[in-house]
């Protein structure tokens, strides 16, 4: 019952954050959804998974959303939505409808059993969920965690550069 009270928040926040003018309050409906996504790992047993949500995804990539938009001065909305075409709005809600159907019917026949070297007694084996994910994280997939750090960091360069940019014109 709690996974679908969460779930329920998570949907409802997502929604919510789409469909808000203002980015500052999106930024915080999706700091919402990712606690909720926190409380559902949990649910499912996965303590170290809800940690690391709350304190990598809620803790410092939102503060890091809120920084830029606040350092790009994005917080007055520029995208109208009242204006925008009921064809265009028809056309967003079939797709995303069609696009919920395809990943529904997807995995629905999908088989989502255990298998390869990854079962649960070699987790028990190897010691513990935290082992393996730390093991997996810092040896076989050290490459694309460092290339997302970088990918972040340039991303932060970037917003830097073009608030300098636009401060720049309007002295």
């Amino acid at each position: 019952m709690t996974f679908y009270i969460f779930a329920v928040i998570a949907v409802v926040f997502a929604l919510t954050l789409i469909f808000k003018k203002n980015p500052v309050s999106s930024a915080f409906s999706l700091i919402v959804v990712f606690l909720s996504f926190a409380g559902i790992y949990a649910v499912l047993g996965a303590h170290l998974i809800a940690a690391m949500q709350i304190i990598v995804y809620t803790g410092a990539i939102m503060v890091l959303f809120i920084f830029v938009i606040m350092l790009l001065s994005a917080d007055v909305p520029d995208l109208d939505y009242s204006r925008t075409s009921k064809t265009t709005k028809i056309t967003a809600l079939i797709g995303g409808l069609t696009l919920w159907g395809i990943l529904t019917w997807m995995f629905k026949g999908a088989e989502l059993t255990k298998t390869g070297t990854h079962t649960e007694e070699w987790i028990t084996q190897s010691g513990g969920n935290t082992q393996v994910l730390s093991e997996l994280l810092f040896s076989e997939y050290i490459l694309p965690f460092e290339l997302t750090s970088i990918l972040l960091l340039a991303a932060i360069i970037g917003a830097v550069a073009i608030a300098k940019r636009k401060r720049g014109k309007k002295t």
